[in-house]
């Protein structure tokens, strides 16, 4: 078993891959391919975290209020956003249940409060093996109704000059005020990345919805690659790059379109891809990143 560090750090490692984890945030501080970043410290609250668990939901909600089964349920902002954003699980501290020197996984309960009115159980498994990065996460309901519950992950990649990504999906959906989804379209040519392109030097923040699960981005000046394998829960890719910092940008695999809870009247009566969960009821899902010379 690997010692923990006095901070509550972990580190895991396999032949190529050395990842060092965080119990804050159930988060990933820094991932490296042979020395090399593939993740970067760049999100969070202190801009600390390169990968957090999105539980019980990606993104923002829109009012800060959702209507479940007829009630009217509240949140109250959990960040500098006016939003609540992100659901909880990156701003926990998640216990650790399992270590070892290339896997750990952790847990984090929480129960209805001012703040949300959500009650569940996450689970959060980072695993290390030679080349690859896995990372499983679940979510169980444990509020006595019904409720919609989604998730995902939000890596923070490194941006270079001649960054290629390579993801195919269907549909794009522009960006409003409060930076909430506005209206599904075709995908722009700038912002068309199915066949591979460079990254444009503009404000991205859409969610590409019908997303098929996998993604590639290479680095031509890191000598590096990285191929992302998502179950198919996982059908949305949200892409963020701001224009403050050109250090990193973000695909962050979703199973559901941000603010899915106030969407209906968009033609999607399934709240976007959230699924209503019952009491004891639970949804998982993993992904893989497989690392290579460029």
């Amino acid at each position: 078993m690997t010692s923990p560090r006095s901070n509550g750090e972990r580190t895991l490692r396999s032949s190529d891959l050395t990842v060092r984890v965080s119990p804050v945030g159930g988060a990933i501080l820094s991932a490296d391919y042979r020395g090399t970043p593939f993740l970067v410290a760049a999100g969070g609250p202190d801009a600390s975290l390169a990968s957090f668990p999105l539980v019980p939901f990606g993104n923002r909600i829109e009012h800060n209020r959702m209507t479940v089964g007829g009630r009217d349920y509240r949140f109250a902002p959990n960040s500098s956003d006016p939003l609540y954003l992100h659901g909880d699980g990156w701003l926990a501290e998640w216990d650790i249940e399992v270590m070892s020197e290339d896997h750990l996984q952790m847990s984090f309960e929480k129960a209805a409060d001012e703040c949300s009115p959500y009650a569940y159980r996450a689970q959060h498994t980072i695993r290390v093996a030679e080349n690859e990065l896995h990372l499983a996460l679940s979510v169980e309901n444990l509020g006595r109704d019904p409720f919609p519950f989604g998730l995902g992950q939000h890596p923070f990649f490194p941006r270079t000059p001649d960054t290629i990504l390579k993801a195919s999906a269907q549909a794009y959906w522009s960006e409003r005020e409060g930076h909430l989804p506005d209206r599904r379209q075709s995908i722009p040519n700038g912002l068309d990345f199915r066949d591979g392109a460079l990254l444009p030097s503009q404000w991205v923040n859409n969610a590409f919805e019908g997303w098929d699960g996998k993604a590639a981005i290479a680095w031509p000046e890191l000598g590096m690659r990285l191929l992302l394998e998502a179950d198919p829960l996982f059908n949305v890719g949200m892409i963020y790059m701001p224009i403050d910092r050109t250090d990193f940008f973000c695909f962050e695999p979703m199973s559901h379109l941000p603010n899915g809870y106030n969407l209906p009247d968009l033609g999607l009566p399934d709240l976007g891809g959230l699924r209503l969960l019952a009491r004891g009821e639970r949804m998982t899902g993993e992904m893989r990143f497989r690392l290579s010379p460029a």
